[in-house]
């Protein structure tokens, strides 16, 4: 079925591939569509409820048919378009969705019982008798249901992530977007060209037209070498824009390596996201079916798939073709087809009006009826003037005209508007703010207007961009605009096909109406139709056709399903490419890491970050030894821990101060350069999201430190604060959290350890508790920021990044000639618990200021984010469960986190739960264990005894009700 004379195709590069595990060969430039049916392949798979055969439909990425998997074992891929996928050397495909070989598909069976498989039935059927739900109906259907099959081990393809910036974002290669790109590139802008083919051009690489006294492929080359020679153009072909976001960013998915053999280190994808400052749609036009008799035979394609496989691939889906459509268009396959040498058996339009284009035969005011051949076409029944006739044909091009391919308009919410003059809808005006629509997908059918629109697009772009416009001569297209009719559907008794991957039909339609599912989106979840591998691509129009006339509305009445990301399915390893193996959970280390591990340090995740557990020295058997001495060498002498992993968030600007008086619950408007001040975050609802030191460094210069689990978190809350809730303040931060290393000194002897390496000493009166400031070390620019965590006389100073390592090594190297050294988490939350600080152990989304004994931080004065919420009756009841210490008073000394609290003589079931334990630790200082919790009641119950009961560790002791604060209750060893 190839032709000699005809085709884009690198005829001296032959490739070899299989398909069912025969071998065939194809050419450089094929896809697998293309090169089957050049090897008179038309059976390519079975559909998804009937297991009908399905040959291919069309010729791009809109394929509803054609799905084939590619690859095999655990690099197999399933639901790959036949009609994307390029051959190339060793390339391994199969069909899908069949039991059995796929010429004698076992679920074909399905196919006898259209009656009893109709829309609905699922609901109607299942529902009894109940017990067969579980072990007859579900095992039934999932073993029946979808289309290809995945394997269970990982996927060994790689995949990447991008990011890109641009003035001028074109999508879609053809004749608007070629020019759209030409304009913009003269006019000084930097564009991104993205095209979804493996070339540039579109359906100038599909008919046989001229521009400018040339063939079209000819002249899209001329243009793409213009196009290069600016230098301002960026090309990338293979990449689909699969949905567009706020602020004009795009994803795009690009096949990288997926047209090339594995041995290649290319990766198989990679998804881009795309910022513009504005962007040009130039998508094109999908060419829409008619809903006939048993019009999904194999052999059956659209008339516009039918020039693209004869002029871009050389090949000729059948040796006797036929036509039926309603336009002017779809005769310009009928002439092409006659220009080629192949047999044309008929063009049936459905317009009683209708003109040759050509020496063929025309049956005007005629329909096609019905079809007939199993797995693959052989004849069609016509009716014209109430006569019926027979006509001999292996390959029958249908067409019912153009869709515009809008969809990227509507990903932002907006409806597109029906247009009566092309009987489709085009993009709603201004529907996504910058990107502006060109060419076919906004209603131009014909090249020349194509051309025109696409510089059009541009000058709009270029004005929003502040750049002069500087066009290009407009080329002269020899094609002229047809006419065309609306034609949805042919009646008639056998089924009529809407939406052929989901194997929905006119009956189904029509039946969704008459049992109430009249809305659009109703009718499409009943019967499925433009769901799954369609989205509506190919079907939409017809169906909601269909259902307007079931309903007695008109189309612009009836209106559209949504349409959502993504354009083109998306492989979720693409999506989230780098996410696999580490890259599921992002190892993070700190500057100290390398220098806690050669201490033999166990190293812990906390949130996405590796620290040190404890810090063991020789004789220490169990961590609790390790974690009992540092906790008293930091209480008794001075100890260093890495902090960096804190959330560290810079804040500038004049209303800096403002801004944090908005998000703090407590004032911070008053805070003086070189003081910082600790502060309570709550969310929206009024319960606490996080809680951190801010300090003044300078006027307008702040920065914030959060907790290590919330970091990303807060970052996310002051984005949404500073654009939607407050646009009004001067503010900008950034987060700074990798870019400085921060230890913390605690101890009697900490200032004693920093005068040793600060070049300007510091007292107590020069640097008070809750200080902050500048300072230098060794000639090293840092920052120092008197703050305790532990309770003792602590500092925290920070370095640059690179100079951490450095830092922590002296820091430990003289903490340890003073009787200290280094500590770990295990310590670290030994001391917080003995102070009563919270970790979001405590504060877990679930807690107020209230219950954590912080009401009076709450301000008065002033508004702050969840302020009202947090003052809502049932969030200030004395009963909730509120922050308490405990400590062991019985025979059994242990404590553990997790457990929950009852009153001693009461039977541990759950309505009779008091509180829970959050925090637990064992205190050297205080010799017993010691834990934190919530009580209901519980500030009011100090002194009682409980019972602690943890069944999952099967331990029950018996535990005081203690102050939060077991150590040191006046704070005097951090401010002395």
């Amino acid at each position: 079925m190839r032709l000699e004379d005809k085709g884009l195709i690198d005829r001296s590069s032959r490739v070899r591939f299989h398909f069912n595990g025969t071998p065939y060969s194809g050419f450089k430039g094929d896809t697998v569509a293309s090169a089957l049916l050049a090897n008179g392949v038309k059976l390519m798979g079975r559909s998804f409820k009937y297991h009908r055969p399905r040959g291919v439909l069309t010729a791009g990425s809109e394929e509803p048919n054609a799905l084939i998997q590619v690859g095999a074992g655990d690099a197999m891929l399933p639901n790959v378009r036949a009609t994307v996928q390029e051959v190339y050397p060793g390339l391994e495909t199969s069909s899908q969705n069949h039991m059995g070989p796929l010429a004698y598909d076992a679920l074909s069976v399905n196919d006898l019982l259209p009656n009893f498989l109709t829309a609905g039935f699922y609901y109607k059927t299942f529902m009894w008798p109940r017990a067969f739900w579980e072990r007859v109906y579900e095992p039934v259907i999932r073993r029946a249901a979808g289309l290809g099959r995945m394997t269970r081990a990982p996927s060994p393809f790689e995949s990447e992530r991008a990011f890109a910036f641009c003035d001028l974002l074109v999508i879609g290669g053809g004749p608007a977007g070629l020019m759209a790109a030409l304009t913009a590139a003269r006019s000084g802008a930097d564009v991104i060209l993205l095209e979804e083919s493996a070339d540039l051009g579109g359906r100038l690489l599909s008919d046989g037209e001229s521009i400018d006294g040339v063939p079209a492929p000819l002249w899209v080359s001329e243009t793409v070498e213009e196009l290069e020679k600016t230098g301002r153009v960026r090309i990338m072909t293979r990449t689909t824009a699969t949905g567009v976001y706020d602020g004009l960013t795009f994803g795009a998915v690009e096949r990288v390596g997926s047209h090339r053999p594995a041995t290649t280190d290319l990766p198989q994808e990679c998804f881009w996201r795309i910022r513009a400052g504005q962007a040009v749609l130039a998508a094109g036009a999908l060419e829409r079916p008619i809903a006939f008799p048993n019009n999904d035979r194999p052999g059956i394609m659209m008339a516009s798939a039918i020039r693209t496989y004869l002029n871009r691939y050389g090949v000729t889906p059948g040796s006797r073709v036929a036509i039926f459509a309603s336009n002017d268009d779809a005769h310009k396959t009928a002439v092409e087809l006659q220009e080629a040498g192949v047999e044309l058996a008929a063009v049936i339009d459905a317009r009683p009006d209708a003109q040759a284009q050509g020496d063929y035969r025309l049956l005007s005011g005629a329909q096609v009826v019905n079809t007939r051949g199993r797995r693959a076409l052989n004849t069609i029944n016509v009716r014209a003037d109430g006569t019926e006739t027979t006509i001999e044909t292996d390959c029958l091009g249908m067409s019912g005209g153009w869709n515009p391919t809008l969809h990227l308009t509507c990903h932002l919410g907006a409806r597109p508007e029906w247009n009566p003059e092309i009987h489709a809808f085009l993009p709603k005006p201004g529907a996504v703010p910058g990107l502006h629509p060109a060419g076919a997908c906004n209603g131009a059918l014909d090249t020349q207007a194509c051309l025109q629109a696409g510089i059009d697009a541009a000058g709009i772009a270029l004005k929003a961009l502040g750049k002069r416009t500087r066009k290009p001569d407009l080329p002269r297209a020899d094609d002229t605009p047809g006419t065309s009719a609306p034609l949805w559907s042919v009646p008639g008794k056998p089924r009529a096909w809407l939406d052929f991957a989901n194997d929905v039909t006119t009956k189904d339609v029509k039946q969704s109406a008459a049992e109430g599912f009249k809305s659009v989106e109703h009718m499409k979840r009943y019967t499925t139709q433009g769901m799954a591998p369609d989205q509506g691509k190919s079907s939409n129009i017809n169906a909601l056709a269909v259902l307007a006339d079931a309903t007695g509305r008109g189309i612009p009445e009836t209106g559209t399903t949504t349409y959502r990301p993504p354009f083109t399915p998306v492989a979720l390893s693409t999506m989230g490419a780098g996410a696999q193996g580490r890259g599921f959970a992002p190892e993070r280390f700190t500057t100290s890491d390398r220098a806690a591990r050669a201490r033999g340090a166990p190293m812990v995740s906390v949130g996405l970050w590796y620290r040190a557990s404890y810090m063991p020295h020789p004789g220490e058997t169990n961590w609790r030894q390790s974690c009992d001495r540092e906790v008293t060498m930091v209480r008794n002498a001075v100890g260093v821990v890495d902090v960096s992993t804190l959330g560290k968030i810079e804040i500038f600007g004049p209303d800096a101060a403002a801004f944090l008086d908005f998000l703090y619950t407590n004032n911070f408007a008053a805070l003086k350069p070189g003081r910082a001040r600790y502060g309570l975050m709550l969310r929206e609802d009024g319960h606490v999201m996080d809680d951190g030191t801010t300090a003044c460094l300078a006027e307008n210069h702040y920065v914030m430190t959060t907790t290590t689990a919330a970091a990303g978190q807060v970052m996310a809350h002051m984005e949404f604060v500073a654009q939607v809730l407050r646009p009004d303040l001067d503010v900008a931060f950034t987060s700074v959290t990798e870019q400085w290393a921060q230890f913390s000194v605690a101890g009697p002897r900490a200032r004693d350890l920093l005068n040793g390496i600060l070049d300007q000493p510091i007292d107590n009166e020069s640097f008070p508790f809750m200080q902050c400031g500048k300072v230098s070390v060794h000639g090293l620019a840092a920052r120092l920021f008197r703050i305790s965590f532990s309770g003792e006389h602590a500092y925290e100073i920070a370095v640059p990044s690179h100079y951490g390592d450095a830092l922590y090594r002296d820091l430990v190297a003289r903490a340890e000639t003073l009787g200290g050294g280094a500590y770990g988490m295990e310590a670290l939350n030994v001391l917080r618990i003995e102070k009563g600080f919270i970790t979001h152990s405590e504060i877990d989304g679930r807690v107020t200021a209230f219950d954590i004994g912080m009401q009076g931080m709450l301000s008065k004065k002033k508004d702050f984010i969840g302020k009202a919420a947090a003052t809502r009756p049932g969030l200030l009841d004395e009963n909730r469960p509120r922050l308490v210490g405990l400590k062991p008073v019985g025979e059994v000394k242990e404590l553990t986190a997790g457990a929950h609290l009852f009153n001693s003589d009461a039977e541990t079931v759950p309505d009779n739960d008091q509180g829970y334990v959050t925090s637990v630790g064992y205190s050297p200082t205080l010799g017993h264990y010691i834990a934190l919790g919530f009580l209901r009641n519980g500030p009011d119950r100090v002194g009682h005894h409980m019972k602690m009961v943890d069944r999952l560790r099967g331990i029950t002791a018996e535990v005081e009700i203690c102050d939060p604060v077991f150590f040191d209750p006046d704070g005097g060893r951090a401010r002395g």
